[in-house]
Parts: structure tokens; sequence; C-alpha cells
């Protein structure tokens, strides 16, 4: 006897498709198939955890994994935001998992991590947002490998009064909340998010660790004009954010939000020459740019600049 699988998607089910256009080469990438990536993704399946990497269907995961390494997701795999552009399930969560933390610290001790990348899915039928869990996996990471480098991607902990100071003052190395797209676009890709609202969270991590790198990222591709992008770059050097991600939006599912158009490389490297002189510490852009796409080496990178800037002064 089976049984069918819950709809990933419940929200979209009953929506048209939307058609995207075919993928150029530039964005084409191998399907994962080397020891390592098998490796990690045993261990996940062995500590019951979930990483983004599976969840949102990124496109480096084959190379990320055959590194070893991963962006754990804490929280569960169901999401209450139910984002145009996101392949994360939407649904009840279930109840927060006590052992988490624990189990995360153990996966990157194992993995002998340098540098770990915790995000979750949104949390809004939580108290806190689940912003206690972010605080207990840093207390965790620090206590079982201190020399382990913890970088957060956090929801935007809307109307959860002090759960993202909490956060912040936990102390981790990046805090990075991405803003996705621009402001004019969130009623459609990001309805249950306002652009304001993750911008200031961003600001407010500084003020709370003014010592901390702040990050953040959006996607392309969505509709979205060459002017906006750069009033979302003045937007987040105003907040004193150190270090933008541009990469190139994929359609996880044909009813999800198309893919408006395929950015060049060359057009991602404009970006990047731009955000540059803008003032970020530092600046990803590609077309295959995640939030965690290297994110160890990115790391090294960024302190490196942040000291250079220090005897500049």
């Amino acid at each position: 006897m089976t049984t069918d699988s819950p709809v990933r998607h419940p929200e979209k089910a009953h929506r048209p498709e939307n058609p995207s256009p075919r993928k150029p080469a530039w964005i084409r990438v191998k399907a994962p198939t080397s020891q390592g990536f098998g490796e990690t993704r045993r261990l996940m399946r062995a500590h019951n955890l979930h990483t983004v990497c599976e969840e949102a269907a990124c496109p480096n995961i084959g190379e990320c994994w055959a590194r070893k390494h991963a962006t754990f997701m804490i929280l569960g795999d169901i999401c209450t935001r139910a984002c145009a552009f996101c392949n994360v399930a939407t649904g009840k969560p279930g109840a927060v998992n006590p052992h988490e933390p624990e189990s995360v610290a153990s996966s990157i001790v194992t993995m002998g991590l340098k540098h770990a990348v915790i995000t979750s899915v949104d949390r809004d039928d939580l108290a806190d947002g689940g912003a206690a869990q972010f605080v207990a996996c840093i207390e965790r990471v620090r206590a079982a490998s201190p020399t382990t480098t913890i970088e957060v991607l956090t929801p935007d902990f809307r109307n959860k009064p002090g759960a993202l100071e909490s956060v912040a003052a936990a102390g981790p190395d990046v805090f990075n909340h991405n803003l996705e797209t621009v402001p004019r676009l969130y009623p459609t890709i990001r309805p249950g998010a306002r652009y304001y609202h993750s911008l200031r969270c961003l600001e407010r991590a500084k003020e709370v660790r003014p010592d901390v790198f702040t990050k953040s990222g959006i996607m392309v591709g969505l509709g979205e004009t060459r002017g906006e992008i750069l009033q979302v770059m003045d937007d987040l050097v105003c907040a004193g954010v150190d270090f933008l991600t541009i990469g190139q939006y994929l359609q996880p599912t044909p009813r999800h939000a198309a893919v408006d158009r395929f950015v060049t490389p060359e057009e991602f490297e404009e970006y990047r020459q731009i955000g540059a002189a803008k003032g970020f510490l530092m600046i990803a852009s590609s077309p295959l740019t995640r939030s965690s796409y290297h994110a160890d080496r990115d790391f090294e990178d960024l302190r490196r600049a942040r000291q250079q800037q220090l005897q500049q002064a």
C-alpha cells in the first residue's frame, strides 16, 4: 500500500505554469556524482539534518558537497512563507528539535569545517521566529569547534521584537539576511516580507555588534531594471552592509515565478565593478553566485579586506 507524498507547494498547485527561456550555456552545471558528494549526503542523513543546498535545489550542490561544504538549514524543512522564487516546502511546520544544535555542531566537527553557514526556514508560528535555536546553534558550535567561524543567514524575524538582536548578540562572525529582489517586486516575489524591514534588519545587526560582518544577496532576472539594482546597492551601503552577492534567478518548478531573462556574465561583472566602487568591502557577482557559495573562501577575503581598510584609515 502506498501513500501520496504531501504537496510541496500547495499554494502553487492550482496556478498556471510560467514558461521560462531556455538556459544558456553559461548557466548549466553537471549532475553531482563525486565521492565527496555522497559522503556529505550520508552525513546529513545520519544526523537527521536538512540543508538549504537540497531544499532550495541549489545548482552548486555538486561542487560544494564534493568539497564537504554544506549550508545547514535548522528549524525543520517546512516554511511558513510562500515566496514565489523559493523551492523550500511550504506548510505547517513541526515542533522544534531540541537536539538539532548538538547535531549541527557534531556534523561540523566531523566535516572539519573552518567556516560554517547556518540558515533556516521562516517560522512565523514561533514567538521568537526561531531566534533561540540560532543562538543555541552558535553556542554549541563555539563550544565544539572554537576555531570554526560562523555565518548565519537569517529570516527577517518580522513582528518578533528582540529576536534579531538576540541572534546578533550571540556573536556570529557573519550576519547575513538576503533582500532577494528590488522593492517594486516584493508584492509578487516576496509577499510575506517588506523591503525596508529587511534592510533595517541588516542595519540593526551592525548596531548590536559593530564588529560583525553583514552580508546580503539579491537575485537578478526577475524583471528588475539596472537602475533598481543600483538603488538597492546604495541602500545596502547606507545600511553599512559589507558584502553583497548577486546571482541569476533560476525557476525551481514551472509554477514558480518565471525567469524574465538570463543576465549575461558581462553584466554580472559590471555589477561587481560598480558595487566595489560604491564601497562594499566585497561583492560576488556571477550567474551561479549564491549566498553561501564559496562562503569559506569569501570569509577569508572579507577579513583581509577589512584589515586593509583599517590599515589605510
